[in-house]
């Protein structure tokens, strides 16, 4: 296992596929519907895109605000949170990600937590 979780994953095309489909997932889930009315998803589709390449071993630059920033003010619930896990989860598992790959996905999202939900 010397590939990177980029490498598994299938690279910039497949991730990106995977973070528009959790995007989409998440304007539909009705309790994170409501959070993404009014905002700019392709925008929110290309920094998702590049955060998550970014941090798991792909090229691509990170162009947004740390996820502190990205997320003070907005009284993220835990709630919330797993729901947002859960889409991710379903997304990767609709693109027929392996578990082992899934788990280390929602590893990562779970050590990003402290910096998602309020304080």
């Amino acid at each position: 296992m010397n590939e990177t979780l980029y490498q598994r994953l299938g690279g910039a095309e497949r991730i990106s596929s995977i973070v528009e489909e959790s995007i989409d997932r998440h304007t539909v889930n009705p309790l994170l519907a409501p959070r993404f009315r009014g905002k700019d998803l392709p925008q929110l589709k290309k920094l998702g895109t590049q955060f998550f390449c970014a941090g798991i071993g792909g090229p691509q630059a990170y162009e947004g605000r740390d996820l502190r920033a990205a997320h003070a003010g907005l009284n993220v619930s835990e709630q919330e949170f797993i729901a947002t896990v859960d889409d991710i989860v379903d997304a990767l598992a609709s693109h027929g990600v392996a578990q082992a790959e899934t788990n280390e996905v929602v590893a990562i999202l779970y050590s990003l937590k402290g910096d998602v939900l309020r304080l």
